[in-house]
């Protein structure tokens, strides 16, 4: 199932940010402060840290409770790490009975990420900027 970004964006609510940071100079800390700034709920998945922008974090996406829906992954992890990224989003949907969008970062698909989330029948955004998306839209 294909969905524009335009598509996907008015209608996202909850978005987990994969690799989001702390430190507020990293473009995933920078990304994730202006989603929340423009009304999403972010939802940090980091091993590393216990909060972010006031947000708990989750040592991983299985660790998410099922509510409130995931509407998309937003991945910020090198393209190396990106299947098994999208791996640990089809176990995350298929637990908790969801289809979160699969959204990758400039420079983070990979061809076996991509087949992987089609596959599993989840929608894929390869190598987009999920700032500069919504920022088209305004």
């Amino acid at each position: 199932m294909k969905h524009s970004t335009k598509e996907i964006l008015e209608n996202a609510k909850t978005i987990a940010i994969i690799g989001c940071s702390e430190n507020e100079y990293r473009t995933s800390h920078h990304i994730a402060q202006y989603l929340q700034d423009s009304g999403y709920r972010i939802i940090p998945v980091n091993p590393n840290y216990d909060t972010i922008l006031d947000e708990k974090v989750y040592d991983s996406l299985n660790d998410i409770p099922e509510d409130p829906s995931v509407d998309v992954v937003d991945i910020f992890r090198n393209s190396e790490h990106t299947a098994a990224m999208v791996d640990d989003i089809i176990s995350y949907a298929q637990h908790a009975d969801q289809k979160p969008v699969v959204w990758t970062q400039l420079d983070v698909s990979s061809p076996e990420a991509e087949e992987k989330a089609q596959k599993a029948g989840l929608s894929y955004i390869k190598n987009e900027c999920i700032m500069v998306q919504h920022q088209q839209l305004l």
